[in-house]
């Protein structure tokens, strides 16, 4: 164990935090293999009569999902909904990922899917080629009351009752040139705020958020138009990135990342604030992963087929599971303007499910999200982490990052070990008391910083129970490891 310890001070008789568990969402795109062959696949002995992966949804379930963003992603800005209801479906050609698009998997089946998981669904609306009228007729076909056309379509299609459907988003990283109908900054607000307008018309009482990034000048210009409309801005993040060549980076220029969503939070807060609506307008992180898609730029065959690449198993290391808790660490210590986060995806690509013709998968980063999932506790109780750091490649970082979470059953300190090979010592203060003795603690470790699951070794990295002891009011946490220690009320 390092000579250096990190200090953890937590007093809950400050009071706490709540926060909202759709911070532990999700996304899934029509990218790849992630709806068709993932989620979704007709045929197989593992899927029901609808073509759903049924091991695939005891997965989600087993994380506990709380919020599926669908359908894109870049495949939105040129996905126009009604193509993909009813019987008689035609396939397109999507423009932004240049493949064909059979349109079996649509609204109603992303509805039904669902429910079968026990989670609400996140509809993200076509803010590239489509318009205000489609956005809001797509609002009425899914929460329509009346006997309207777009209403009555949905119940010729076998659903009567509305679907009720709460969280819409405006739009998917319209600010960036890759998207199907980019937006300038001065085109952004007032196309939101007529769209807004638009499908609150059909539904005054849905959750509204809007493509934003963590931008003054986009931001900023995007809530002074539309914010009156808006219950969320909607940003995005990955930080290996690896589009145009798939070279995932080792485990320490991963782990420096570590702190850049943090980063975005805050300056995503503060350009809320700075357009006064702080308290009114919160974040939802709605696509974020430490790794990018790789999705070299063509249309031939050989560049579709380099997106098989995602799928290499050994590129779901420690990294990526230690990345996922320092961000949801960050998420959660700012509760208060962050109230959605979703991983992306939740299947296939980079995602905590590899779905393959005989079985699942659960990467890394499964582990991570069911450890935050199960144990995590109701109150953030605000910590002071203090530290030596990790430093490589000129970036540094926490050797430690630490949450502390409360409720009546008792207090849980969640700790990740950033060091690659060293032990990390941790002093935990609670309420005024320096903490000794032995707890049960959950672990996620593995062999080594690059330790991986796969079809073959599906097990490689899994969690186990331990009982830690302090050595003079020091507790040792493995290298390479996500730590939930419990302490009883």
């Amino acid at each position: 164990m390092t000579a250096e310890f990190t200090s953890i001070v937590a007093d809950s008789r400050l009071g706490g935090q709540k926060w909202d568990r759709m911070i532990f969402g999700h996304f899934i795109e029509h990218f790849h293999t992630q709806i068709y062959g993932g989620l979704y696949e007709p045929g197989s002995p593992l899927s029901d009569d609808r073509g759903f992966r049924m091991d695939v949804i005891e997965a989600m379930r087993e994380l506990k999902t709380p919020i599926m963003r669908w359908p894109g992603g870049n495949y939105v800005s040129d996905h126009h909904w009604y193509e993909a209801v009813g019987r008689d479906r035609i396939a397109s050609y999507n423009k932004a990922w240049r493949v064909p698009e059979p349109n079996t998997f649509g609204t109603d089946e992303f509805i039904a899917w669902c429910k079968e998981v026990g989670c609400e669904p996140y509809i993200c609306t076509n803010g590239g080629n489509g318009t205000a009228e489609e956005m809001s007729n797509w609002v009425e076909y899914c929460n329509g009351r009346y006997d309207t056309r777009y209403a009555m379509q949905r119940q010729q299609n076998g659903n009567q009752k509305p679907f009720g459907v709460k969280y819409w988003g405006i739009g998917n990283e319209s600010y960036g040139d890759w998207q199907i109908g980019a937006k300038t900054v001065s085109e952004w607000g007032p196309y939101v705020a007529e769209s807004a307008k638009m499908m609150r018309a059909v539904d005054e009482d849905i959750i509204l958020s809007a493509a934003a990034v963590p931008d003054t000048e986009w931001t900023l210009a995007l809530l002074r138009a539309a914010g009156r409309y808006l219950d969320l801005v909607s940003i995005h993040g990955y930080w290996d990135r690896l589009s145009q060549v798939e070279n995932p980076s080792d485990y320490m220029t991963a782990i420096m990342q570590s702190e850049n969503p943090g980063q975005m939070i805050t300056q995503t807060r503060n350009v809320i604030g700075a357009a006064g609506f702080t308290g009114k307008v919160k974040i939802a992180f709605d696509e974020w992963n430490l790794r990018g898609w790789h999705h070299p730029d063509g249309t031939g065959d050989d560049k579709i087929n380099a997106r098989d690449l995602n799928d290499i198993p050994q590129t779901y290391t420690m990294a990526d599971a230690l990345f996922s808790a320092s961000f949801l660490n960050a998420c959660l210590r700012n509760g208060d303007v962050v109230t959605m986060a979703n991983m992306a995806p939740s299947v296939n690509t980079r995602g905590p499910l590899y779905a393959h013709k005989n079985g699942v998968v659960k990467r890394t980063t499964f582990h991570t999200m069911k450890m935050y999932v199960d144990q995590v506790r109701e109150l953030m109780i605000d910590a002071r982490v203090d530290g030596p750091q990790l430093t490589h490649g000129g970036k540094s970082v926490a050797r430690v990052d630490a949450i502390v979470s409360k409720d009546n059953a008792g207090t849980t300190v969640t700790l990740v070990n950033r060091d690659p090979s060293a032990a990390a010592g941790c002093r935990i203060v609670l309420d005024g008391q320096a903490l000794q003795g032995e707890f049960t603690a959950d672990i996620l470790e593995g062999d080594s910083p690059d330790a991986f699951n796969s079809v073959e070794a599906p097990n490689a990295v899994v969690p186990r129970q331990a009982v830690l002891a302090d050595q003079d009011g020091i507790y040792s946490i493995p290298p390479h490891a996500l730590c939930m220690l419990h302490i009883p009320a």
